[in-house]
């Protein structure tokens, strides 16, 4: 019997088998490649270091065989031949050389400002080298090196002063690594130095020679506002609250500076129907003074909206503003917020200006609550005056605000004032009057707890526009964020959806007269639900008042304007139920004034 069966011993790799060992192969080859490139980058950055540092010893070697006199920098103090920047090119890569050289005070025989007070506190020279390569990998920080140079002689006296400059923020702590220039032209040679401030704040120099008034100091950051001293007699501000520093011998000459983090407020104008205003002209003006007689404020511009009616003036410093129309075509009736408009470090302040057509003489009343300078709605605002002129008008913007919670929860709808929706118990509404704080178990105070309130009806569709409470600080033993809000809204008084500033149930309002998120408006019915929390169970952090501002549409808040007034004398009268009535006497004499009433409960 013959057998058919063969036996192919030549059998060679399937397709699928090859594209297996391909990209085996290729992942291998990529990841062999991929170290390689890693350990050439590894490399070219020690190398760099290794240039940098031998730049960084030229310039020690060039400073150790200068004369001990000759040891500082060009326009500097001390004053020497060392440039303070340079510009060195090695191996095709460029490095910035930036050399400090100070006056240092060595506390062993005393210091300038101490007991005993060192009347040459001119010890020894700290100079310090920072290397930057600005054409290298990203990933390459400066290099800084520092060393002390001392006299071979004995000191003497000193014949100069100190200058000792400190820089604090808004709230008044010290700001570090803030950019300090001082320059003086009366001096020879002249001065100008770029340093910065230390952890605490301050920058001293020690040994700076005397000179009357000659001494001009900025001091800024990034992102930061700008403070600085003015020459007495200067243009535009001959009288400044800040001159220029003098520096007496054996004396210290101190001076203070207040930098922030600057603010942005996005302008915008309508009219009353919410019709964008194109091209409105107006002056902002704050109201810091940086001199006097005559005064001259810090920031004045005059500025208009784009054709979208929108503005976005960025760079601002807090400060509290004043807006001023200045348009041909239209008046202002309105603000939201008002007029007056306090801006703090580090917002984003939404401003409306509402607008309506010139019409004769215009005076703008704005009705304000006594105790919070919040607008007031639903007052009644009279005007009287010259030919029987009468004629009555209705604020109907304001505040939605609660402050006390006694009488507990349970309440659906916001009728009393003292009551809530619901919490989870670990509030306490009771023990502290007016306020809420954490509830103590056994002494402590519990580590969370919120509060939901009742439903706040504004009547019709409206557009929420900031949160505030008060106290606008806590304890800082609670925490940073021991204080926190979500806001709901909607018009079937039915769905609530409690979100923060970012349209999301994960983020939470954190500071008060922060802007709620417009994700809201269009709606008229509005919940706070309130989060406490502590980080230290011996302190609790505590609320005492909750406002919400609001404008039903583009009605501006707590404000009516009067239009086609003559020249004369007229009457304004304030009523509003649970107030106490107000009147007050005005004079029209331009074509657009403001008048602020301040009404009590």
């Amino acid at each position: 019997m013959i057998n058919n069966y063969r036996i192919n011993i030549n059998k060679g790799f399937t397709l699928v088998e090859t594209l297996v060992a391909t990209a085996i192969f290729v992942s291998i080859s990529v990841g062999i490649t991929a170290g390689f490139v890693n350990i050439f980058k590894m490399m070219n950055l020690i190398r760099i270091k290794g240039i940098m540092t031998n730049i960084a010893n030229e310039q020690f070697e060039i400073i150790r065989n200068l004369s001990y006199k000759d040891v500082g920098t060009v326009s500097g103090i001390p004053s020497g031949v060392m440039y303070q920047n340079q510009i060195i090119n090695r191996d095709n890569k460029v490095f910035s050389v930036d050399t400090i050289i100070r006056n240092f005070d060595d506390p062993f025989d005393g210091t300038f400002n101490g007991t005993p007070k060192d009347i040459s506190p001119a010890d020894m020279k700290l100079v310090e080298v920072v290397i930057t390569c600005s054409s290298c990998d990203s990933n390459l920080t400066p290099i800084t090196f520092t060393t002390k140079i001392a006299p071979k002689n004995l000191e003497t006296a000193s014949t100069n002063g100190a200058l000792v400059v400190k820089v604090f923020d808004a709230s008044g702590l010290p700001v570090t690594e803030a950019d300090v220039n001082i320059v003086n032209t009366t001096l020879i040679p002249s001065v100008n130095i770029n340093d910065k401030t230390d952890i605490n704040g301050m920058l001293t120099i020690v040994d700076a020679p005397p000179s009357v008034s000659g001494y001009q100091i900025t001091v800024t950051k990034d992102g930061y506002s700008t403070d600085k001293t003015y020459p007495v007699g200067g243009f535009g501000n001959p009288n400044p609250t800040k001159p220029n520093v003098t520096v007496v011998v054996q004396q210290i000459s101190q001076i203070s500076f207040t930098i922030d983090r600057t603010s942005t407020i996005n302008v915008s104008t309508v009219n009353s129907l919410c019709v964008t205003t194109q091209n409105f002209n107006f002056d902002i003006l704050g109201n810091k003074l940086i001199g006097t007689s005559p005064d001259t404020y810090k920031y004045s511009q005059s500025t208009s909206t784009n054709n979208l009616g929108i503005l976005n003036l960025s760079n601002i410093e807090w400060d509290t503003y004043m807006i001023n129309g200045t348009d041909s075509i239209y008046d202002i009736i309105g603000t939201n917020p008002l007029l007056s408009l306090g801006i703090n470090p580090n917002a984003n302040q939404n401003l409306q200006i509402i607008t309506a057509s010139k019409n004769g003489r215009r005076l703008l009343v704005v009705v304000r609550d006594q105790s919070t300078g919040l607008p007031i709605t639903d007052a009644n605002v009279t005007l009287t005056g010259p030919s029987n002129y009468s004629k009555s008008l209705i604020t109907n913007e304001g505040f939605l605000s609660q402050t006390d919670w006694f009488e507990g929860s349970g309440q659906i709808l916001f009728t009393n004032p003292n009551m809530y929706f619901d919490s989870d118990n670990n509030i306490d509404n009771i023990s502290n009057p007016g306020n809420l704080i954490l509830n103590k178990v056994f002494g402590d105070y519990v580590l969370n707890g919120y509060l939901t309130s009742s439903t706040f009806d504004t009547g019709s569709v409206s557009n929420f526009k900031q949160i505030t409470w008060n106290p606008g600080t806590e304890p800082i033993q609670t925490g940073d964020l021991s204080v926190r809000f979500k806001i709901a809204t909607n018009n079937d008084n039915e769905t609530w959806n409690f979100i923060g500033p970012d349209g999301t149930p994960s983020s939470y309002y954190t500071a008060s007269n922060q802007n709620i998120n417009s994700v809201h408006n269009g709606d008229r019915y509005i919940r706070y639900r309130l989060y406490l929390s502590t980080l230290d169970q011996l302190f609790t952090p505590i609320i005492s008042d909750i406002y919400i501002t609001y404008t039903s549409l583009c009605t501006p808040p707590g404000q009516v304007s009067f239009s086609a007034l003559s020249l004369g004398s007229y009457n304004i009268s304030v009523e509003k139920n649970g107030y106490q009535g107000t009147s007050k006497q005005v004079n029209i004499t331009n074509n657009w004034s403001k008048e602020e009433i301040i009404i009590s409960p």
